[in-house]
C-alpha cells in the first residue's frame, strides 16, 4: 500500500473543502481499503466522514429517510424499515456477511467499485483502471459479468443488492457539493459503461452523499428481493430481482421491477412492469411480462446462461412479491 495523507471531518463543509484539495472521502472502507491494499486505488489523501451527523433512519411523512453514514447492518434491523420498506431490509440482509454490513454504510455501498476479477489484476487490460487498455473480460473469463447495458469497452456486473430495491422503489438521494445541494432520483447515480467505463457515477467534483429518501406507496409492503447466487453465504448475486406490486380488485395497478447481477448498473426493467398492469397477479402474467426482461440483452458465450436465469428468477420474485404459492 503506497504512503496517504489522513485526515477527519468535523463538518460536511470541512469534507468538502477537503475533497476539493484532493481528498477522497472514506466510511467504512470496505472496499477502499481493499482496492488500496491491491494498489487498483492510490489516493493520496482520506477524508475520514465518520464524525459527521448522518447516521439516522427516521421518517419523514411516510418516507424513510436514511443518512448516508447508517451502517447496513442498522437499516436491516431498524422497525421502521420493517414497516415501511421491507424490501430494502431483506436486500441489505443477502448484500453482505454480518461483519460488512456492521461497518459499511449506506452511501458507501451504493458507490462500491465493480468486482470484476480483471478489474483488480494490474496486469490485464482494463478500461475502468487504465482507460483505453482495453476490457480482458470479453474476450476472457466472464461468467459473471453482465448482459444489459454492456458496450465494446465493459461488461462488468454493477455489484450492490440495495441499489437493485432502491431503484425498484424510486428512492431519491439528497447530496452536497461545492455548489450546493441537490437532488435526484437513485437511479441517474449509475452510468452506462459506454466508451467511457471509467465514468461510474453522476456525482460531481466533491459532492457527498447526505441520504437517502424512499418515498412509501402501496406497492412498498408487498415487496421482495430474490438472489440468485453460487453459495448461500457471502456472495455477489448471478441475477437478483426486486419486484414490488400494487394489487387492488384483483388486478396489478402499478409494478415496480428491477434487476441486479446482469447490468452493468440496477436495472429497472420498465417494459415488464407495463406488461403486468391490468393483469391478474398470476404465474401467467408473471411469464408474460418476464419475456420483456431480456430487451436489449447481449449475452456472451460465458454468461448466456442469465439469459434464461433472469426470467424464471423474476417470475419467482413477483410470485413472492403477489403472494402466489
Amino acid at each position: 500500500m503506497i504512503p496517504f495523507r489522513f485526515e477527519k471531518a468535523r463538518t460536511e463543509q470541512d469534507a468538502i473543502l477537503a475533497a476539493r484539495a484532493g481528498g477522497r472521502y472514506i466510511a467504512g472502507g470496505t472496499t477502499l481499503i481493499d482496492l488500496m491494499r491491491e494498489e487498483v486505488e492510490r489516493p493520496e489523501r482520506l477524508v475520514d466522514i465518520n464524525a459527521l451527523p448522518l447516521d439516522y433512519i427516521r421518517v419523514d411523512g411516510d418516507t424513510l429517510v436514511i443518512g448516508a453514514l447508517a451502517r447496513m447492518s442498522d437499516v436491516a434491523a431498524h422497525r421502521e424499515t420493517a414497516r415501511l420498506q421491507p424490501l430494502i431490509a431483506e436486500a441489505l440482509v443477502e448484500g453482505a456477511s454480518p461483519q460488512l454490513r456492521n461497518v459499511a454504510s449506506i452511501g458507501g455501498n451504493l458507490l462500491q467499485r465493480v468486482r470484476c476479477p480483471y478489474f483488480r489484476m494490474l496486469d490485464a487490460p482494463c478500461n475502468k483502471r487504465d482507460p483505453g487498455t482495453g476490457c480482458a473480460a470479453i474476450g476472457g473469463l466472464h461468467a459473471g459479468h453482465a448482459i444489459l447495458g454492456t458496450s465494446d469497452h465493459c461488461i462488468a456486473t454493477h455489484p450492490s443488492d440495495l441499489a437493485v430495491a432502491l431503484v425498484a422503489l424510486d428512492a431519491v438521494l439528497r447530496v452536497q457539493g461545492p455548489e450546493g445541494e441537490r437532488t435526484f432520483p437513485v437511479e441517474e447515480l449509475f452510468r452506462l459503461p459506454g466508451d467511457t467505463p471509467h465514468l461510474e457515477h453522476t456525482l460531481r467534483p466533491s459532492e457527498l452523499i447526505l441520504e437517502v429518501r424512499v418515498p412509501a406507496g402501496p406497492y412498498a409492503r408487498h415487496a421482495r428481493y430474490l438472489k440468485v447466487r453460487d453459495r448461500s453465504s457471502y456472495e455477489f448475486a448471478l441475477v437478483s430481482v426486486a419486484a414490488a406490486l400494487d394489487v387492488d380488485g384483483g388486478r396489478i395497478r402499478a409494478a415496480h421491477v428491477a434487476a441486479g447481477g446482469v447490468g452493468t448498473r440496477p436495472w429497472r426493467m420498465r417494459a415488464c412492469e407495463a406488461a403486468l398492469v391490468g393483469r391478474s397477479p398470476d404465474r401467467g402474467a408473471f411469464a408474460s411480462a418476464a419475456e420483456r426482461a431480456l430487451d436489449g440483452a447481449r449475452p456472451l458465450s460465458g454468461n448466456h446462461y442469465k439469459a434464461e436465469l433472469l426470467p424464471r428468477t423474476m417470475v419467482r420474485a413477483l410470485e413472492m412479491a403477489g403472494g402466489v404459492a
